[in-house]
């Protein structure tokens, strides 16, 4: 049984990122996505003007009448939402923590992909498959993933992005839209995400905390890594080490922005403390001029 708050949310977040779609993000999608080409739809007798070269030889021979493939532009997509919810998500120093930013960013990719007709699927992992709902289209399928998003309750901490991505592997067989959403704190997965990102169109949304990047003074404060759950003491008012602390943080953003660009994986990055639209919006124009 689905708590009330939890439905609550969901309503709100529905509301909310439908008319982001309508009133923003209209066309911009569509623009930006426009299917993988064209797909075999029939075979049909020769007409004069049809070109030769369509001619399906193998039907020609046994009938003995002339025949042409027919084929349709293919404009369907898949669109397949991986999401970390390992417990490095249940942090927020503003009014919203990462994985709550992500489910909201979930459901505006949701609802703006079947707005346009296509499936929309979701993969929930942490260093094991949490939730895997199939592709579908539809309005009550979306609410569905959000409410899968809201209420689930992870058995792990940790993150594996290597092990997400085998299983997208193992259970899509055609290419596919992928926005992986995490704050990409793991190892390992470098080699699995380049081959996959040739069958796939991988897009990395990586959702980052303000505190992640600066460290304020406010004196002695024990600092937990959520997913492993060591801790250490620190002294905030140390000016060396809350530069330090930045300057590091800025080199693994950097690297994590050089590993993606050699891979040729577009990256989304989503602050928890400024609107996530713009930078969805900013990545639906490139993607059409780059298109």
């Amino acid at each position: 049984m689905i708590p009330k708050e939890i439905l609550k949310k969901v309503q709100k977040i529905q509301i909310y990122t439908s008319r982001m779609v309508n009133d923003i993000l209209a066309g911009e999608y569509q623009s930006t996505f426009k299917g993988s080409g064209i797909e075999f739809d029939e075979v049909r007798e020769y007409q004069v003007g049809d070109d030769i070269r369509t001619i399906d030889w193998n039907v020609t021979a046994r009938t003995g009448r002339p025949f042409v493939k027919r084929f349709v532009e293919e404009r369907e997509l898949t669109v397949m939402l991986m999401v970390d919810v390992s417990s490095s998500g249940y942090f927020g120093s503003t009014n919203k923590l990462k994985n709550e930013i992500a489910a909201e960013l979930c459901a505006l990719l949701a609802f703006s992909a079947i707005k346009n007709n296509d499936k929309v699927g979701l993969i929930v992992f942490t260093d094991r498959i949490e939730k895997f709902i199939p592709p579908k289209k539809g309005k009550k399928h979306v609410l569905r993933v959000i409410r899968e998003l809201l209420f689930i309750k992870p058995q792990r901490s940790k993150t594996d992005i290597d092990l997400g991505i085998s299983y997208l592997n193992r259970v899509l067989t055609r290419k596919s839209v992928v926005f992986m959403v995490s704050d990409f704190l793991s190892e390992g997965y470098e080699k699995a995400m380049r081959v996959t990102n040739k069958r796939h169109d991988i897009i990395a949304v990586n959702i980052i905390d303000p505190r992640e990047l600066q460290m304020p003074a406010l004196g002695f404060v024990e600092l937990m890594d959520a997913e492993t759950g060591e801790s250490i003491i620190v002294d905030t008012y140390d000016s060396k080490l809350r530069k330090g602390f930045s300057l590091l943080s800025s080199m693994e953003l950097q690297k994590r922005r050089d590993l993606f660009k050699s891979m040729n994986v577009d990256l989304i990055e989503i602050r928890t403390d400024k609107s996530y639209v713009d930078p969805i919006l900013k990545f639906f124009k490139m993607r059409e001029k780059r298109h």
